[in-house]
């Protein structure tokens, strides 16, 4: 008899609403606009979002309707699959259960297209003609270019310069649906130019692509802005990956103790373990959630939690949220999509409350676990992914250690397929494991606006 390692469910299981984890925590603090310090109107968040997101990013209602055209493009790839990692447990020799929710089975790989089908559509009905946004790594700049496809939209984005040259296929991917990819920083803008000048070899950033996209989209009213990773609409959308596991483990007659996602902006980490917190905070079943975040790049960990930008040239906003700082720009790591400087306020709040905790883990590590991973599962994994690997692999070493039968659920974001030169350098020995100093800590720290204003708790 075969053991069972897939829990799939039927298009029919799609979920036809996202949670919104706002509903069950305290409220949160207002974004502030960074001139007067009172908290952004819906006229001022007017200039970069369509009238249903912004609804979608202040909503402290628990669920938001998913239109059924977005439910009719998730069908090519959803309900994702949860695996029972046998083989690993094998090869770990150890009593935990482990599970993972695949992303990868999306058509460009990754968990992103989960919030880019719906953000392109809400501006297809507000009447853009085209899109702009940033990418890390590429998985959300190929997301946003086949969204843009499907809805008949142009695209641009603006790539991190050391992931487009790390990962040429990416850029290849995003110009087949159609969308123009521009190395960042780059000429074209004056946020790109001022880096430029400040710095003429510089690698990029999420934050220095995020102040470029921006520039772009504000010159231009026909073009919409999307993002992806860390507010609070992205988060929400991103849930449809927990809610189908929590279907799937009625399946699979279990249920995690721990729930372990990778940790960039957020996306992902909040699309897999929000749910089971919701439940968890409604009365439901106890449940440990991890956010494993790059040791080079440790927003959670060693970050601050205050008002920054989300940008390095200060378009934004200032949000509430663990900060690095909006002036550090992270060291050339493989893990891409996790180069963040900034921590989205759902997951800031979930983990100052207790509700979440952080560890960061080093790049030589993660690839160890990842092609253990590979080589006992088959699946090639994203470099984001294996920070959530190796924690999972920790975690199960631990109960080994521990004589413990606990079930552990990792998020598997996203495959590699487009991150061999990662593994060819892993191989050769020529990754680096970075662990930034106190000086680059309090450097970066120090790009975090000062605090001037007395901020009111929110209003229960």
């Amino acid at each position: 008899m075969v053991d069972q390692v897939r829990f799939l469910l039927d298009e029919d299981d799609i979920p036809t609403t996202w949670y919104n984890l706002a509903a069950d925590l305290p409220p949160l603090h207002p974004p502030l606009n960074p001139a007067t310090g009172r908290p952004v109107t819906r006229d001022e968040m007017a200039a970069t979002m369509p009238e249903a997101i912004i609804e979608q990013e202040l909503s402290t209602e628990r669920e938001w309707e998913i239109p059924e055209a977005v439910r009719q493009i998730y069908a090519q790839w959803r309900p994702s699959p949860l695996y029972r990692a046998r083989r690993l447990e094998a090869e770990l020799r150890t009593p935990a259960r482990i599970y993972y929710k695949y992303e990868g089975v999306a058509p460009t790989g990754s968990h992103k297209p989960n919030t880019a089908v719906a953000q392109v559509y809400y501006n297809k009905l507000a009447g853009k003609r085209g899109l702009v946004t940033e990418t890390g790594a590429g998985q959300w700049g190929s997301a946003t270019a086949q969204s843009a496809a499907m809805f008949g939209m142009s695209a641009k984005v603006y790539m991190v310069k050391v992931s487009f040259t790390q990962k040429p296929y990416r850029r290849s991917l995003m110009e087949t649906f159609g969308t123009v990819c521009v190395p960042s920083p780059s000429i074209e803008t004056a946020a790109g130019r001022a880096v430029l000048a400040e710095d003429p070899e510089c690698p990029g950033s999420l934050g220095i692509a995020t102040s470029e996209a921006l520039e772009a989209a504000a010159v231009d009213e026909s073009l919409g802005y999307v993002l992806g990773s860390a507010a609070n609409h992205v988060l929400g959308h991103q849930t449809i990956i927990g809610l189908e596991a929590i279907r799937q483990f009625e399946l699979a007659d279990d249920y995690p103790d721990i729930v372990i996602g990778c940790a960039g902006g957020g996306s992902n980490l909040a699309g897999l373990s929000f749910p089971f917190l919701g439940q968890k905070l409604r009365g439901g079943q106890d449940v440990r959630l991890i956010a494993a975040e790059p040791a080079a790049c440790p927003t959670l960990t060693r970050g601050t939690i205050a008002y920054d930008y989300a940008d390095k040239a200060g378009l934004t906003p200032l949000f509430r949220m663990h900060t690095l700082g909006h002036g550090f720009v992270p060291p050339t790591f493989h893990a891409g999509g996790l180069r963040a400087h900034g921590m989205g306020q759902l997951v800031s709040r979930a983990v100052e409350d207790g509700h979440m905790e952080a560890t960061a883990v080093t790049q030589r590590r993660c690839f160890d676990g990842a092609v253990l991973f590979a080589r006992t599962e088959g699946i090639l994994p994203a470099p984001e992914s294996t920070h959530a690997i190796r924690v999972a692999i920790d975690e199960a070493m631990r109960c080994r250690e521990e004589g413990r039968q606990q079930t552990i659920l990792f998020g598997l974001s996203g495959h590699g397929h487009f991150d061999l030169t990662a593994y060819e350098r892993y191989f050769a020995g020529e990754l680096d494991d970075t662990v930034l100093d106190d000086e680059t800590i309090a450097a970066a720290r120090a790009t975090i606006p000062a605090q001037v204003w007395d901020v009111e708790e929110p209003a229960a």
